[in-house]
């Protein structure tokens, strides 16, 4: 049986490097829309999603408002932190040290930069979300 972790646990665990998956409902006959992301995120603050402007799950989550996040580890012994978050604030274009920041912490200094330099001209928005509720599950004991 899993035990639940600890918010510290929680938390760090979201700050760790992992895509999560973010949900948002849907308006438009489909079902809700689930995506892997990148994501910013330090203990005790909001998560940050960057995306393109024009994309379905940037015009569902600014309809909606709240969106589902969920990040696990996908490897024996699995945990899970699932952030069930209301859309703080949108910033757009998102700004570029932020851009950055998320693509490096991914893909490391190098190679996020050159990410971010082939992305330019492309419209983006920065969704500020702020957790409400946690769920989380940790299998290591």
């Amino acid at each position: 049986m899993p035990r639940e972790m600890t918010e510290s646990e929680r938390q760090d665990f979201l700050a760790a490097k992992h895509v999560a998956v973010l949900s948002v409902a849907a308006t438009d006959g489909r079902p809700p829309a689930s995506v892997p992301v990148w994501y910013d995120y330090s203990p005790g603050g909001n998560v940050r999603v960057n995306t393109g402007a024009g994309r379905r799950k940037a015009r569902l989550i600014e309809q909606a408002g709240v969106v589902t996040l969920v990040v696990q580890h996908e490897e024996p012994p699995y945990q899970y932190v699932v952030v069930e978050g209301s859309v703080a604030e949108v910033t757009a274009p998102t700004p570029l040290e932020v851009r950055e920041a998320i693509a490096v912490r991914y893909l490391g200094e190098e190679a996020g930069r050159q990410f971010v330099q082939s992305m330019a001209g492309q419209e983006t928005v920065l969704f500020t979300i702020r957790p409400d509720r946690w769920l989380t599950a940790d299998f290591t004991e």
